[in-house]
């Protein structure tokens, strides 16, 4: 036994035996953290340090490594802390020896949340090793799974005036206050008679709350619109798009949270509004107040039921790039045009613009695949999208942040063994149609 500056030295072997396993499936969030400060385990610099890491990976391995030195009572509160968030199981594993049977039996009763999938197909209920799970989309998808953190609240690090000074000039102009106007449509419950297939979004509510809260803190007017039917959407998004305000700021959101299949998405009723047409209501001839400004969707929906169970990596050779031939697909290139006054009428008309230009798109998953939601933190993909807007958006464009939440998305797994898709997988995508940098400059306003 160590002295009252350290932990019990059963206690230490526990958490060295089973590191590995804690730090890849034990969700450290606020919640967690401020347990541990409640019964004074942790100091405020120490929960700061940990929830300032990046990565879940990196939270958990900073806490282990903390405890070993915080006093006896540091794994008892560890305990207590591991199951006030639920998380028995790593409870379970840490007391499951002869020594502590009797302390072992108090955690082992509780169920496992486990992942589950934006689907399109009737739900069915089952019981499986004693974990509660939701078969969507396929034939057995999780409900919730833990290796998703609770949804990050850390304040919007504000962009300084040097930052902005040295990159405004080659991005959009996105000065205005508010920057703009945002809208959420989620669609969480469902009718039963309509839509019979269609599960509850459970978690969804979690998902508009946070990007609620992030847009908010970056400027924007946000709109949030709970249950809609297809037509109810089509409705929203139109007198959205016509909002005599967009004239006046520098960019829009929209965010459209269902369940959905490749190009569309569920309204309440079961009926399918096209993305294409969403699309195409923010577009430079249906929407001219916001021509030449960035547009920005986010999409949490499945867009096909596979389930993408990952493959296991192998080292092989580097690919090789493709040559450089570029040809326009038009057959023949342009030819010249020696009429001068057909030149001199062009250079007295406007340029024009495309039909859809200056848009970005964040979708959670692939064509073809599904959609991952932890019904009590959220999606992973909104999640990834809130922690990298709040930490990434004060010297990042868009466009890398979203290349930053893919590489955060496609590090996730899901956490549900003994089922089919234990360790189940997800990639996110973005497409672009941005001209230009899109910084959003939080918290910053140039003085006139």
């Amino acid at each position: 036994m160590l002295g009252e500056c350290g932990m019990l030295e059963r206690d230490k072997r526990g958490l060295r035996k089973f590191a590995v396993t804690l730090c890849k499936e034990m969700v450290v969030d606020e919640l967690f953290v401020q347990s541990l400060q409640t019964d004074d385990i942790l100091t405020d610099s120490m929960a700061e340090g940990i929830l300032a890491e990046p990565t879940s990976h990196k939270r958990s391995w900073r806490l282990l490594s903390l405890l070993p030195k915080r006093g006896p009572r540091a794994f008892s509160s560890f305990c207590s802390a591991l199951r006030d968030t639920e998380q028995q199981h790593l409870c379970a594993l840490l007391t499951d020896s002869p020594e502590r049977d009797g302390e072992r039996q108090r955690y082992v009763d509780s169920p496992l949340p486990l992942p589950t999938q934006e689907g399109t197909v009737p739900a069915k209920r089952a019981r499986t090793q004693g974990f509660n799970v939701v078969l969507l989309c396929v034939s057995e998808s999780m409900e919730m799974c833990l290796d998703a953190d609770s949804p990050i609240t850390s304040p919007v690090l504000p962009c300084t005036p040097d930052f902005y000074l040295s990159h405004c000039q080659q991005s959009y102009n996105m000065v205005s206050s508010p920057r703009g106007l945002a809208l959420v449509i989620s669609n969480v419950s469902f009718d039963p008679c309509a839509a019979p297939d269609l599960d509850s979004r459970k978690g969804g509510e979690v998902d508009e709350e946070v990007l609620r809260k992030v847009f908010t803190e970056l400027d924007y007017i946000v709109t949030v619109q709970r249950d809609l039917t297809a037509q109810g959407m089509r409705a929203c998004i139109e007198q959205f798009g016509t909002r005599q305000q967009h004239q006046t700021v520098s960019s829009c959101v929209v965010c459209l949270l269902s369940h959905g299949v490749e190009g569309a998405i569920y309204g309440t009723d079961g009926q399918l509004l096209e993305l294409d047409w969403v699309f195409e209501a923010f577009d430079n001839a249906h929407c001219p107040l916001l021509q030449n400004k960035p547009k920005m969707f986010f999409i949490q929906a499945c867009r096909g039921e596979e389930m993408d169970c990952g493959v296991e990596q192998s080292d092989g050779p580097e690919r090789t790039q493709s040559p450089g031939c570029e040809q326009r697909d038009a057959g023949r290139e342009g030819e010249g045009d020696g009429d001068t006054r057909q030149m001199e009428e062009r250079g007295r008309l406007r340029v024009k613009l495309p039909q859809r230009s200056d848009m970005i798109c964040g979708f959670a998953s692939l064509k073809g695949t599904a959609a991952m939601r932890n019904t009590k933190r959220g999606s992973w993909f909104i999640q990834e999208v809130n922690s990298a807007l709040r930490f990434r958006a004060r010297d990042t464009h868009l466009s890398d942040i979203l290349v930053q939440v893919n590489g955060r998305i496609k590090d996730r797994e899901g956490y549900a063994p003994g089922t089919p898709h234990h360790r189940c997988k997800e990639m996110s995508e973005f497409t672009s149609s941005l001209c230009k940098d899109l910084y959003l400059f939080p918290k910053y306003h140039p003085q006139y």
